[in-house]
C-alpha cells in the first residue's frame, strides 16, 4: 500500500514539475510585455462569463492546489498570480468552484481517517459513549464549521463580498499576509506542541473553527489560521495540519457548492465548462501533492519557512503598490 502511494506521488510530482516548467517558459515569453508596463489590471472576468483559457485553468488549479493547504492563502495567490501575469482577477465564483478539486484531494487523502471518525462517532452515539475520541473530534468539526458557514452565508446574502470589494484589494491581502505571518511566528514561539491526534478535543474543533472564520479575509489563509490556532492550543505540528485539513472539508465544500450554483445560473458555454473542469482536475492533483508534502514536512520541521514567505509576499505586494504599480 505504501509503495503504491509512493508511485502515485512520483507520478503526480512528474505532472506537477512538467506543468511548472511550461508555466516558466510561458512567463519568459510574456516577460517583455509585463516589464514594459507599470499597470497591472485587476479587473475581474466580465459579469456573466467564466471564460478563461485551458492554460490559465491549469495554472489557476495549480495555484489553488499548492496554496489551499500550505498555510500561505490560496485566495490571495489566486488573485495575485493571475493579476501579475496580466490575466486579471479570476473572481470569487471561479476561485470557489476550483476549490472543489481541493475537496476531492483531501477526501481521498484522508478517506480512511474520515471513515473511522464517521463510523466511530455513529457507534459512540448508539452506545452513548460520549467520551469516545471519534465522537469528540467529529463533534468538534461539526461545531467548528458553524462560525465560518454562518458568516460566509451572511456575507453572500448581503452582497458585500464581491469581486471589487475593498477586502479583496491587493493592499488588504498584503496586510493580512503580514499579520498572519506574525501570529504564526508567535504560535511557533509559545506553543508547547505536546498534544497529538489522540489528545484532540471538541474544544479544539470549536476554537480552531472560530479561527477559521478569519479566512474569509483574503490573505489570511484558512489552513494558516487553523494551524496557527492549533499550535497555540499546544498541538504537535503534524496534528495541527491533519486536523486543520479535516476541519476545512465542510467549509470548503459549502463554499464550492454555493458558487457552483451561481455558475449554473449563468449562461455558460460548453468550452467554459471544459476549462472549469480542467481547473478543478488541476487543483485536485496539486492539492494532493501539497497535503502529502506538508504533513511529511511538519513531522521534522517548523513553520518558519511559511512565516518568512508570508512576510516577503506581503512586503512585495506593498512595495509594488508603493512604487506606483496599479493592481
Amino acid at each position: 500500500m505504501i509503495r503504491l502511494k509512493q508511485k502515485w506521488l512520483k507520478f503526480l510530482s512528474a505532472i506537477a514539475l512538467g506543468t511548472i516548467f511550461v508555466i516558466f517558459l510561458q512567463g519568459l515569453k510574456a516577460s517583455p510585455t509585463l516589464a514594459s508596463s507599470t499597470t497591472i489590471t485587476a479587473e475581474a472576468n466580465p459579469t456573466g462569463s467564466l471564460y478563461f483559457s485551458i492554460f490559465e485553468a491549469i495554472v489557476l488549479g495549480m495555484v489553488q492546489g499548492l496554496t489551499e493547504f500550505i498555510p500561505i492563502s490560496s485566495t490571495a495567490h489566486l488573485k495575485a498570480v493571475p493579476v501579475l501575469l496580466g490575466w486579471g482577477d479570476p473572481g470569487v465564483t471561479i476561485t470557489a468552484v476550483i476549490q472543489l478539486g481541493s475537496i476531492a484531494a483531501v477526501l481521498w487523502y484522508y478517506r480512511e481517517k474520515i471513515s473511522k471518525l464517521l463510523f466511530g462517532a455513529i457507534k459512540a452515539i448508539q452506545e452513548s459513549n460520549y467520551q469516545s475520541l471519534d465522537f469528540k473530534i467529529s463533534l468538534g468539526i461539526f461545531f467548528g464549521t458553524f462560525p465560518i458557514a454562518i458568516i460566509g452565508l451572511l456575507l453572500k446574502a448581503s452582497g458585500i463580498y464581491t469581486d471589487d470589494s475593498p477586502i479583496r484589494s491587493m493592499g488588504a491581502i498584503a496586510v493580512a499576509s503580514i499579520v498572519m505571518a506574525c501570529l504564526l511566528a508567535l504560535a511557533e514561539k509559545i506553543g508547547n506542541r505536546k498534544r497529538d491526534f489522540s489528545n484532540l478535543s471538541t474544544k479544539d474543533g470549536i476554537l480552531m473553527g472560530l479561527a477559521q472564520t478569519l479566512a474569509i479575509i483574503p490573505g489570511v489563509s484558512r489552513s494558516g489560521s487553523t494551524i496557527t490556532a492549533g499550535l497555540f492550543r499546544g498541538l504537535e505540528r503534524p496534528t495541527a495540519g491533519d486536523f486543520s485539513f479535516l476541519l476545512g472539508i465542510p467549509a470548503i465544500t459549502l463554499a464550492g457548492i454555493v458558487e457552483l450554483k451561481d455558475a449554473f445560473d449563468q449562461q455558460i458555454a460548453p468550452q467554459e465548462w471544459l476549462t472549469l473542469i480542467i481547473g478543478v482536475i488541476s487543483a485536485a492533483i496539486f492539492s494532493y501533492l501539497a497535503i502529502a508534502w506538508l504533513i511529511n514536512y511538519l513531522k521534522n520541521h517548523n513553520t518558519w519557512i511559511f512565516v518568512w514567505y508570508r512576510l516577503g509576499f506581503g512586503l512585495l505586494i506593498l512595495g509594488l503598490i508603493a512604487s506606483g504599480i496599479e493592481f
